[in-house]
């Protein structure tokens, strides 16, 4: 089995115009003697398989990029050139899979792999660009329970919606000067502890340019390792700009589809979409759901995030159609507080 994403026959014109641009930038930048180089994404799988992802980028010769000293500003992660159709190579326990990037130079291959559960790697590599180790963490069949979280406003201060601070936060704001959201990395420590081999996926709808600065954010405030599951800004093969919305939705439903002996706990916030988006889930898929915890964001964060405020935390606790538990507090402490005692962190 070797599953990778199909291209449309005909592309949206804005995506049309975006890859004619990118071929006299990449052409101009190659003469220059610029290289391709992989840039490993966190995968995973289970026995059987392994959803292996990165991104092929060209990059100046010896593959580091100049940079200042000091602070590291979000406008950078938006200057990289991606390989477009770039080819490479997956190896696996001596067992080698050829294939194409996209468009935007993204690799998402599921591959035929036997690997045992827990951390392994696979080895990617591309002509001229050399050999890399890509992590992916592979699921035990055996553990029924696992973490989705949201990242925006869930486990970081973003206030994303609002176009403005949108803009700051991500592309002026020194990555070291985000905040992390009070709790929340204790709790999802808590929550792993209490189910040892619990896999851990952040979902959210930013930009994969900036994964590398997530993975030092999750990393720098003792977060639990997860593959992160994001989304190209771009212009898309079949539309102007990706739907947030859908993203999340198709990610869910893949997962229920690839580890259905899994029933996860659905984190994110209610400054944007997430209770939305996992009621529908939950309510087409309640096996797969054991709970669903939101933070909920005060009335000033909440006109911050883009969004009204709401009445969630004046419901604690309370069950959906679907029967599934919902919790909602401000913080990682509030959450603990409503989840201590419960199933999910005191398994039988």
């Amino acid at each position: 089995m070797v599953e990778s994403p199909a291209e449309a026959p005909v592309l949206h014109r804005a995506a049309r115009i975006e890859d004619a641009l990118h071929a006299v930038i990449e052409r101009w930048l190659r003469r220059r003697g610029w290289q391709s180089t992989i840039v490993p994404y966190t995968g995973y799988g289970a026995p059987g398989w392994v959803r292996v992802m990165g991104r092929i980028m060209v990059t100046r010769p010896g593959g580091a990029p100049r940079k200042r000293p000091g602070k590291v500003r979000g406008w950078r992660s938006f200057t990289t050139v991606s390989a477009k159709d770039a080819p490479f190579v997956v190896e696996i326990d001596g067992k080698r899979y050829e294939a194409h990037a996209n468009r935007g130079g993204f690799i998402d291959l599921t591959v035929d792999a036997d690997l045992e559960p827990g951390w392994r790697s696979v080895r990617l590599s591309t002509p001229g660009g050399g050999e890399i180790e890509a992590p992916v963490r592979i699921a035990d069949p055996a553990v029924r329970f696992g973490l989705i979280s949201d990242i925006d406003d869930t486990v970081m201060v973003t206030r994303l919606p609002r176009p403005l601070l949108a803009g700051w936060n991500t592309f002026v704001l020194d990555e070291h000067a985000r905040a992390a959201v009070p709790g929340m990395a204790v709790l999802y420590e808590r929550l792993v502890t209490a189910h040892p081999g619990a896999p851990v996926l952040y979902l959210s709808t930013g930009a994969w340019n900036v994964a590398p600065a997530l993975n030092r954010f999750l990393s720098r405030h003792l977060y639990p390792v997860g593959p992160l599951l994001l989304t190209d800004w771009g212009p898309q093969k079949d539309r102007f700009f990706r739907s947030g919305k859908q993203h999340k939705l198709a990610a869910l439903e893949r997962l229920a589809r690839e580890l259905p002996w899994v029933r996860w706990l659905l984190v994110g916030d209610d400054g944007q979409h997430d209770p939305e988006i996992y009621r529908t889930f939950a309510a087409s898929h309640p096996e797969h759901v054991a709970a669903v915890a939101i933070r909920h964001l005060s009335p000033t964060q909440a006109v911050l995030a883009g969004s009204l405020p709401s009445d969630a935390g004046s419901a604690p606790v309370e069950s959906d159609e679907a029967g599934k538990r919902w919790l909602a507090a401000p913080d990682g402490a509030g959450l603990w507080s409503l989840l201590e005692g419960t199933d999910l962190l005191n398994p039988a």
